[in-house]
């Protein structure tokens, strides 16, 4: 008696999001099918044309747009850009620098500043009670 393993699928949705592509830029029958793991295996491994081309040219999902402009998704929504933008237009807007993107960088700089310190706070935390964990116990003879 042998089993069959079904295939796991995903929603075209759920693969654009893990390929990094919007997906309403993606090829029609990419849109309307299914994507089993192996497929998505297969396509990050050796992407197709339309995929590399998405992926150098755009237009790209929010996430990609804010990574490429070194802000947070919530900065491009408080900047008003709320469409997918090629890289030619991420491009020009790197060049432009307008005062939101300026200030969101500068934000998104202060998060990460914030966050190291926050980290290293936690790990001389964690170093001081193992050491004194370390003191508390009482030597074996």
């Amino acid at each position: 008696m042998t089993s069959h393993q079904t295939a796991q699928t995903m929603k075209p949705a759920t693969a654009a999001k893990k390929l990094g592509v919007y997906l309403e830029a993606t090829p029609a029958e990419f849109q309307e099918g299914v994507v089993s793991r192996t497929e998505l295996a297969a396509l990050q491994a050796e992407p197709p044309q339309w995929l590399q081309d998405l992926r150098n040219n755009g237009p790209h999902p929010r996430p990609v747009v804010a990574a490429k402009l070194g802000i947070s998704i919530s900065g491009l929504a408080r900047g008003g850009v709320t469409e997918a933008l090629t890289t030619e237009q991420i491009e020009a807007l790197k060049q432009e620098l307008p005062e939101w993107l300026a200030k969101e960088r500068a934000t998104q700089a202060d998060v990460r500043k914030e966050t190291v310190r926050i980290k290293q706070m936690q790990a001389e935390k964690s170093d001081k009670s193992e050491q004194a964990g370390k003191a508390e116990k009482p030597a074996r003879s």
